[in-house]
């Protein structure tokens, strides 16, 4: 994959170089603050020049998915592993890795953000797989830190499960989770499927592993890497066991219990129906769900029990992989000095939800519904459009298909915010074909109804996945693994359902009434897949308006006056990630593109256009463009896992800017089936 750097793709691989990129690349301030209109007007007209030019032939616009570097480390780790590395792509890693390296010797998951424990064991030892000596100062800082935070032993399980495949780490020391959980039924608690699809598919192939337990010949000791060497894993108190820590923790006892008397026979059958489990959810890109966490570990898992690297489904996964990499001719690694080329893993890819975002905001930017560009982009859509079950049809058995995925490829896991962004993408375009549009619409309109979950919202992926248990396990101790209702999702749905004319549907009305019931006391919506109440009251407030609620209603006002009470001086608004952990931080942070544009299409749907804080955004973002028509910025806005797992999307900068742009220009899309 090539490296983009208009701000539409990839980012620098140096936050030093990006630092000067917006430093100057910005536009200056509009010279013109009495005519705001005309202000709006050219800077959307340059973001749609950048937009329309970064298109792909086939229809579809894709940019950089970025996260951390644990990505790269284990990317490291598995080479290492199946005995596959190079030391092309080695270097290349190390130079990233090195790049987003912390002055106090730390990788953070999130710009700007605080160390973090397990990725930064994770980098490390990458780094030393690279070559990198455990007494070069970035090394020590690094080391030196890892101690101060308690060692190994304190980090999670996933980082030490990696380890451990090395012997850094004793299985013996790590929960247990059997692959006799496959044999679980869906109604029995904790089995497969009572975790959401993402953990679901991570865990099914770890269960192999844990059974195996292999360990490789390290190629180095980590002894600086404990707070004491001699004891590299101190005993501590259990909790207590009228807890639920407590009960769990003695289930896990139980379960490694287990492990020493399972039954062989029974053994073999689960890790086997395990493999089979896995294979038949390998997609026609040889990758798992188009994420990469669940493709390392069924790569390991599968060549565990005996699929030797070139057998079809071990190589396509493995070239699937290679397609996470972006590549960047040039790079400043640690200490400013300039090294390259650098690599970078995506986490996953979003060319659906990229694509059916810009149409949107293209749309709104007044770009006409027949358009050569929206009728690829719509055309590259309904192609992608999922026609047959997948794990949601667990819960959801007679309901007919007719989602869309996130992904190229992921025919298993569509999911329900894709699907009604891509409906509402495809209304705004005028398509020479309308019944096929009509019976893709007809199809996934159906299929999100009956993903409604019995509270009246909607969920990512699957439908009443809200068990309680999955989450507290010890084997799963990193990020959300269960995929309740979210007031974001829902939002999407019900604006989608309010444009197809189905307002007072009975479905949509639950979901509105879901929706009210959500607003938190300061008037804002908690987000769940973006970064944080910012990214919840800018999808809230339009659906609610969409389906009819008055811009009188208090839950609008209030709204509007939390958005109002959290603007910046800068005109603009922004949201740290430690707003998932410290209310101190809700609605507080540096001023980004993406997110203020999340604030004013909530400001502009409540019928704030002539208020001075939408002026002031407004302004704020011509101000923040750069002369290419795009916007810069680092700060990640989109959200894995509240605060766990957080995500940079490239395209958020572009299209959300554009989208608040053309509605303060052209007024708000139309609510009815045709609308927009």
């Amino acid at each position: 994959m090539t490296a983009t750097t208009d701000g539409s793709g990839g980012a620098p691989a140096s936050r030093a170089a990006s630092a000067s990129d917006r430093t100057t690349d910005h536009r200056p301030a509009p010279e013109d603050p009495g005519n705001l209109g005309t202000t709006a007007l050219l800077t959307a007209q340059r973001s749609v020049e950048h937009l329309l030019g970064r298109q792909d032939a086939q229809g579809w616009w894709k940019a950089d998915l970025e996260t951390n570097v644990t990505m790269d480390a284990e990317d490291l780790l598995l080479r290492q592993f199946l005995g596959i590395q190079d030391e092309k792509t080695t270097a290349a890693a190390a130079v990233f890795i090195r790049g987003e390296q912390r002055a106090d010797g730390t990788w953070a998951t999130f710009y700007g953000g605080p160390g973090e424990l397990s990725t930064t064991i994770e980098a490390y030892v990458a780094l030393r797989l690279a070559g990198d000596r455990p007494d070069d100062p970035h090394m020590e800082r690094a080391a030196a830190w890892v101690r101060a935070q308690g060692g190994i032993a304190a980090s999670r399980v996933f980082t030490r499960i990696w380890l451990a495949l090395f012997g850094w780490w004793q299985w013996e020391d790590l929960p247990e989770l059997p692959p006799e959980i496959i044999y679980l039924p869906p109604w029995f608690p904790l089995n497969i499927y009572d975790f959401g699809c993402w953990a679901r598919q991570t865990i099914v192939p770890l269960t192999v592993v844990s059974a195996k337990r292999p360990v490789r010949p390290a190629p180095f000791a980590l002894d600086e890497l404990h707070t004491d060497r001699r004891n590299p894993n101190p005993q501590r108190p259990p909790a207590p066991a009228a807890s639920w820590d407590g009960v769990f923790q003695r289930l896990d006892r139980l379960l490694r219990g287990y492990h020493k008397v399972a039954l062989r026979p029974l053994r073999r059958a689960a890790m086997n129906s395990a493999a089979r489990w896995i294979i038949e959810r390998q997609e026609n890109d040889g990758c798992w769900g188009g994420i990469q966490p669940p493709a390392v570990y069924s790569v390991i898992a599968l060549h565990l029990l005996g699929y030797d690297l070139d057998h079809p489904v071990m190589r396509a996964g493995l070239e699937s992989l290679d397609r996470f990499a972006v590549w960047r001719d040039e790079a400043t690694g640690g200490a400013g000095r300039t090294e390259g080329p650098a690599r970078m893993i995506e986490a996953c890819q979003s060319p659906v939800w990229d694509t059916c975002l810009t149409v949107l905001a293209l749309s709104d930017a007044g770009v006409p519904a027949d358009h050569p560009a929206l009728v690829r982009a719509a055309d590259w859509m309904l192609g992608e459009q999922i026609t047959r079950p997948g794990d949601w049809a667990v819960r959801r058995p007679h309901l007919a298909p007719g989602g869309w995925a996130f992904e190229f490829h992921n025919d298993n896991y569509p999911d329900v915010d894709d699907t009604a962004e891509v409906v509402l993408a495809l209304r705004r375009v005028k398509h020479p074909d309308p019944a096929r549009v009509e019976e893709a619409v007809a199809r996934a309109g159906n299929w999100t109804l009956g993903m409604q979950s019995r509270n009246g919202a909607w969920g990512a992926f699957d439908a009443d996945n809200t068990g309680t248990f999955p989450n507290r396990l010890p084997f799963c101790d990193f990020g959300e693994v269960v995929d309740p209702p979210s007031a974001d999702v829902t939002a999407h749905v019900v604006e989608m359902l309010a444009h197809e004319g189905r307002a007072h549907h009975p479905r949509t009305r639950r979901g509105v009434d879901w929706l009210l019931r959500e607003q938190e006391p300061n008037g804002a919506w908690f987000g769940r897949w973006g970064v944080n109440h910012i990214y919840g009251t800018g999808a809230v407030v339009p659906a609610l308006t969409a389906a009819g609620v008055p811009v009188s209603h208090p839950a609008i006002r209030r709204a509007v006056g939390w958005l109002e009470s959290v603007q910046n001086d800068d005109g603009g608004w922004g949201e740290d990630l430690r707003s998932y952990r410290e209310e101190s931080w809700i609605g507080r942070g540096v001023s980004t593109p993406s997110q203020t544009g999340w604030a004013l299409l909530a400001l502009l749907a409540a019928g704030e256009r002539d208020g001075k804080a939408v002026g002031r955004g407004i302004a704020y973002l011509a101000a923040a463009q750069r002369e290419d028509g795009s916007w810069d910025e680092p700060y990640f806005t989109g959200t894995g896992f509240p605060w766990d797992f957080s995500i940079n999307y490239h395209i958020y900068r572009q299209v959300f800017p554009l989208m608040a742009l053309g509605r303060y220009v052209h007024g708000e899309p139309s609510t009815g089936r045709n609308g927009g």
